[in-house]
């Protein structure tokens, strides 16, 4: 028993590092990067907690026609399968004085150590066990890894049930447990209904059945071709939500919309910018290099595969993953996998010419600094720009009925309109319109012409130096 401790006792510890990384800065208002995408993930865990939980209709802060182009009355969020926001809403109206913030960033942080644990076993079996340990801690440690991974996006369970259906679909192939093949239909399932992206990882599994094809028999054949069925919940929920057009994001703009697909700046953005510097702060590329020395051909057929994956996952994705570097998630784990690899062998190569303990003193040396540089530019990912959309929202979500509806213009930026804590339009003009519509209250921290001329025409709730209240529904007498 005690061996069996002992044994596990390496990555038990990157676990607990990894959680207690993913605890930094967890209290800040969900006004941090991409914000406007935590915002909209977030609101739907909150109309969950205020109304029913209706996994067929899950809804939003925004009513406006910014996202789909369609006017959305009912605030229609027809995404990812809304089922973490539902377990999330469930666990809120349990403790009701849970901050729903908080709450959704430590289970965003508890799933990605899921991914932790299948990045490891991914690369213990593939290239040793030190090469899984090294693996599972560059993904606790990235500061890319560390910020997302406790983000309240969809991104942290994608990768949680995408990677681990990788793990099972190969632990079924080795070891022939029916049960892994069970657990891999399922979180392949789960992994689409989050998005659609996890078609790019269909290479790995191809590559994981070539070198498992000794072990092919006509049952396994069948049930591999059976896995097709696990996208089949995705496409119903596709049907499902084509009834909604209003609630469902334009995603054409993805794709190359810009024109910037394999164009100089493509690269300098997604392989210098982002997965050079950004994530794996340029040293990380040198690791990245190596791993594909002194590989044998099942290492590099497997490691290759993913990598191919992912390069057509930023081709066809083009524009979308220029623009939001959270695109990049979807690397992360063989970008762990390919630099624990690389530590491995930089170490067998320094062993040549040092002592053992001088080598891995070598190897973390510089993997420290890839981290420091990192950091650098992940830092500010945590700042809060726009403290006053705090203390105006909280204003607003005091002074005003629970069933108001704000106008709280930010550019179409909803990060604003959820610190109110109610729905309404993250966007100005057509203010007439908007009432009609029955918008209640007009929020601002620019005090503009518009809000100007509001102050003229409506009653003013609350004014200070940082925001402007007022009451749509009151007209001022002449």
């Amino acid at each position: 028993m005690r061996k069996n401790w002992v044994v596990y006792l390496p990555i038990l510890l990157i676990l607990l590092l990894a959680f207690v990384l993913r605890l930094y800065k967890l209290d800040t208002p969900l006004l941090d990067w991409h914000s406007f995408r935590q915002a909209d993930t977030a609101s739907v865990t909150r109309e969950y907690v205020k109304n029913n939980i209706d996994l067929l209709k899950p809804s939003y802060h925004d009513l406006s026609n910014i996202q789909s182009g369609l006017d959305n009355p009912n605030g229609y969020r027809m995404v990812e399968f809304p089922l973490i926001n539902a377990l999330i809403a469930s666990l809120l109206k349990l403790a009701p004085t849970w901050d729903l913030v908080i709450v959704s960033r430590v289970f965003s942080a508890g799933f990605s150590l899921i991914t932790l644990v299948s990045i490891y076993y991914l690369g213990k079996v593939w290239s040793g066990k030190k090469t899984g340990v090294l693996a599972g801690l560059i993904f606790a440690t990235l500061p890319f890894a560390v910020f997302y991974s406790r983000a309240v996006l969809p991104e942290p369970y994608l990768l949680a049930f995408s990677t681990s259906s990788i793990a099972f679909f190969y632990h079924w192939l080795d070891k022939n447990k029916i049960w892994s093949y069970l657990a891999c239909f399922l979180l392949l399932s789960l992994s689409f209904l989050i998005k659609p992206f996890t078609v790019f990882l269909l290479p790995v599994f191809l590559a994981i059945i070539l070198i498992k094809k000794a072990t092919l028999n006509y049952q396994k054949i069948i049930a591999i071709l059976a896995l097709g069925l696990s996208i089949a919940p995705f496409l119903a929920w596709r049907y499902w939500i084509a009834r909604f057009p209003e609630g469902i994001p334009d995603s054409d703009w993805l794709f190359n919309s810009n024109g910037i697909r394999l164009k100089p700046a493509w690269i300098r953005w997604l392989f210098f910018e982002r997965l050079g510097k950004l994530i794996t702060g340029f040293g990380g590329i040198l690791f990245l290099s190596l791993s594909l020395l002194k590989s044998n051909k099942q290492e590099t057929g497997l490691y290759l595969s993913w990598w191919i994956g992912m390069l057509i996952y930023l081709v066809v994705i083009a524009t979308g993953n220029v623009q939001h570097d959270y695109y990049q998630n979807l690397l992360l784990p063989i970008v762990s996998l390919t630099m624990g690899r690389g530590m491995v062998i930089a170490y067998r190569l320094l062993k040549q010419r040092l002592l053992p303990v001088f080598s891995w003193a070598a190897v973390f040396s510089f993997y420290s600094i890839c981290l420091v540089i990192s950091w650098q530019y992940v830092k500010g990912f945590y700042n809060v720009n726009h403290w006053e959309y705090l203390t105006a929202g909280q204003a607003a979500n005091q002074l005003l009925p629970k069933n108001a509806l704000v106008i709280a213009p930010a550019m179409g930026d909803t990060q604003f309109l959820f610190q109110t804590k109610r729905k309404g339009w993250p966007i100005g003009f057509e203010i007439q319109d908007k009432i009609e519509k029955g918008a209640t209250a007009y929020l601002t921290t620019s005090k503009d012409d518009e809000a100007k001329q509001l102050k003229k025409q409506f009653t003013v709730i609350k004014e200070t130096d940082l925001y402007l209240l007022i009451d749509l529904t009151k007209v001022k007498k002449l």
